[in-house]
């Protein structure tokens, strides 16, 4: 929903969420101030790694656990305050599959319908459409322990969406599955929000967020360290990388003295033959780059200009590359 000053209503939003797990060791201090903000409507992709403390927020917004700083409102209502309220509001789909395995595919699905108090016509008519909208109708009358790891990932994701909700929480929905599978969770969450439902993605999968994420938050040590659409993270890199393949070890070092002159920075050498620059100017910084190593006499057997990636920003933001474990965030 868009105000009448023409800003998007806030569907999720929470202020200095903090969290200490306390042990026999002393505390572990699992969120650390974080503040979100998910315009209705739109995806939030919240990146981090393993312990980052993703899920300990997907946890607090969900109502499963109670922050011991901060506060977070999701559809309007306050998490601490009207918990019940916020239930009624949100789908959830967590890292592991939640379904009835000794129930099929349609009765999990009803189960769930009546639960949120929906008559026995209207559960059975939205557990068949989710059957269908996901692909599982075939599989509608068997039980759950014969579906796929895959095929459960998507019964899940229907049972949170039975309801309609409003804002659905995904915490790492594709995890464990193949890439068919994950393309298939794309499209689904892509019709989502073309619907007008609000998303908030918990991912590793930087691919994931870079094609579903309107804005991206990424959460390490507890706090948010960078927030942005991919674009916008992607040009706190750097710019654009002209990456050259040159035919002669001989001319390496002429070569060299042309990127040095386009370039943003001292070029790399990968090998005595491959060599790449940090340049900006794209595509017109390629085609001179180009001209003057054909001036120069120096043959090119391939040239590529790459844009930063997520893992690049993820790299640099947090000194490792992101890491896809199945068993997926603990905190």
């Amino acid at each position: 929903m868009v105000t009448q000053s023409g800003a998007r209503e806030l569907a999720v939003e929470a202020h200095g969420l903090v969290k200490v797990y306390r042990g026999k060791g002393g505390g572990v201090r699992a969120l650390d101030g974080v503040d979100l903000e998910v315009p209705a409507g739109t995806v939030l992709g919240l990146l981090g790694p393993n312990g980052a403390g993703k899920t300990t927020v997907v946890r607090i917004l969900t109502t499963l656990l109670k922050p011991d700083g901060g506060s977070a409102q999701v559809a309007g209502v306050d998490v601490l305050a009207d918990p019940d309220g916020v239930r009624r509001k949100i789908g959830l789909s967590g890292q592991y599959a939640a379904v009835d395995e000794n129930l099929t595919g349609f009765e999990n699905l009803h189960m769930v319908g009546r639960l949120y108090g929906m008559s026995k016509a209207d559960s059975t008519a939205r557990a068949r459409e989710l059957l269908s909208d996901f692909r599982l109708e075939e599989a509608a009358e068997r039980t759950a322990k014969t579906y796929s790891g895959g095929m459960r990932r998507r019964l899940d994701l229907a049972g949170a969406l039975v309801a309609r909700p409003p804002v659905v929480v995904l915490d790492e929905p594709t995890t464990g599955l193949d890439p068919r599978g994950r393309i298939d969770m794309w499209g689904v969450i892509s019709k989502l929000v073309a619907d007008g439902t609000t998303v908030l993605l918990t991912t590793q999968y930087l691919e994931e967020a870079d094609q579903l994420a309107n804005s991206i938050a990424v959460i390490d040590k507890g706090k948010v360290i960078a927030r942005g659409t991919a674009d916008e993270l992607k040009s706190q890199v750097g710019g654009e990388r002209l990456e050259i393949e040159i035919g002669e070890e001989a001319d390496s070092a002429a070569a060299q003295q042309v990127l040095a002159r386009l370039g943003a920075g001292e070029p790399a050498v990968e090998d005595d033959r491959r060599l790449s620059v940090t340049v900006e100017g794209g595509s017109a910084t390629l085609v001179e780059a180009l001209r003057q190593l054909d001036a120069a006499g120096i043959r090119v057997l391939d040239v590529a200009l790459h844009r930063p990636t997520l893992d690049d920003v993820f790299l640099s933001l947090t000194g490792h590359a992101a890491e896809v474990e199945p068993q997926g965030d603990k905190k």
